[in-house]
């Protein structure tokens, strides 16, 4: 037997061998289990969008398989099957689909999207649809055309503000604003040595006039306000009969308020007492007889 396996016999197992390491070697590297049993499923796609061979397949963040193959679909054109070899206690329910991610660095991930129906389920060999998905990607690639709409705007906005900026007016209201602090900051003090000495006595005075307020207020409770009223009314009353019997011509005082013929005598007899002085003034001989030595007869 030893005979036989001559040198070139060998090397040509040793060969085989190597290739064979080599090659499982690869397949690992790529992520494919030659002895691990798998399930085989299908996903179209219109657009892989850079999908490759070996890509990983995730389901709920978790890598569960890879893609085995790519075709081209030609008897339906704008179609792409993607083989992929995902493991064979993933059940993929009726319903699933996957979808192309594009990762931040330029690759392409393709995300199993398990629908919830535990009675139905794709088994090995059937075809799932697929979506693409450009993530933030598409959404930067739907915001450059607004972008490049903002860029006279914002050109325009920088030259404003170049030209505030180079303004000399800038330095002066930055003096004026030091200046404006310098003085609230005095302000500030001022304020804070009104609070410490003059709020306080303003306080105690405050205080002072509210016990005064109370005091009152307790000597405001102590009045009878009955009996006030009453005398009120009663004094009220007097001076309503008072105006009533001035307003009769039945008593003095009322005649003499009321009886135009009594002012009119009052009248002529002061102007008759008036006249009996002027006369008295003119004519006093009339009416006074003095004499040192007694009154001589006629």
């Amino acid at each position: 037997m030893k005979k036989y396996l001559t040198k070139e016999i060998k090397i040509g197992i040793a060969g085989i061998v190597a290739l064979g390491i080599l090659i499982y070697g690869i397949n690992y590297l790529k992520g494919i289990h030659l002895f691990k049993p798998s399930s085989y499923f299908y996903v179209k796609f219109q657009n892989v969008n850079g999908l490759t061979k070996s890509s990983p397949v995730f389901a709920d963040g978790f890598r569960v398989g890879i893609v085995r193959e790519l075709y081209y679909d030609y008897e339906n054109s704008g179609n792409v099957i993607a083989e992929i070899d995902v493991e064979p206690d993933l059940r993929i329910p009726k319903g699933s689909s996957a979808e192309l991610a594009a990762e931040m660095l330029g690759g392409v991930r393709m995300n199993l999207l398990l629908a919830n129906n535990p009675r139905e389920k794709y088994l090995p060999g059937d075809t799932l649809p697929g979506l693409l998905n450009n993530g933030m990607m598409e959404q930067v690639a739907n915001m450059m055309p607004k972008i490049e709409q903002m860029l006279p705007k914002l050109d325009s906005i920088l030259g404003s503000l170049n030209a505030i900026l180079a303004s000399p007016a800038i330095p002066a209201t930055l003096n004026n604003l030091e200046k404006l602090t310098a003085s609230l900051n005095v302000t500030g003090k001022q304020l804070e040595t009104l609070m410490s000495n003059d709020i306080p006595q303003l306080a105690g005075k405050m205080n002072t006039i509210g016990d005064n307020f109370v005091t009152i207020s307790d000597n405001l409770k102590k009045v009878d306000y009955a009996n006030a009223m009453q005398r009120i009314d009663s004094t009220l009353a007097n001076v309503k009969l008072l105006t009533d019997k001035l307003n009769q011509r039945d008593n003095t005082v009322g005649l003499l308020l009321n009886d135009p013929s009594l002012y009119n005598n009052l009248n002529a007899t002061t102007a008759n007492a008036a006249s009996l002085l002027e006369d008295l003034k003119a004519h006093p001989k009339r009416y006074v007889h003095f004499s040192l030595f007694g009154r001589k007869d006629k």
